[in-house]
């Protein structure tokens, strides 16, 4: 049989891996044992984190909103028991928005809701 030498794929695959820990700190960015572990951790949070961000954004939203509510005199809560019972479908994100950047349209939609 033929003797088969793979360092050059070895090789392209370490300097490929040590391309993407480009930018992290101290040995992780150039040792191929440390870099191979600092990525896999780097890949796991940003998988999680993908998540999280969304969750945190729709907590701001909320925050926002129950802001904007609580300066028309009404709470959160029933701002948006209210939206449902009176068929609104804005999502949360459209609402915090609305609420910064046109003040005069949410409070149309939080007297509609009163009303």
């Amino acid at each position: 049989m033929v003797r088969v030498k793979r360092g050059k794929t070895a090789h392209k695959k370490r300097e490929r891996l040590l391309k993407e820990t480009k930018g992290f700190r101290w040995g992780r960015k150039t040792k191929y044992r440390q870099a191979k572990e600092a990525l896999i951790h780097a890949r796991k949070y940003a998988y999680r984190d993908r998540r999280v961000k969304k969750r945190e954004a729709r907590r701001l939203w909320q925050i926002q909103i129950a802001a904007f509510c609580k300066e028309l005199g009404i709470s959160y809560s029933k701002f948006i028991n209210g939206l449902k019972k009176n068929k609104i479908e804005l999502d949360r994100k459209i609402l915090a928005q609305l609420a910064r950047e046109k003040p005069e349209i949410f409070k149309k939609i939080v007297e509609e809701v009163k009303g």
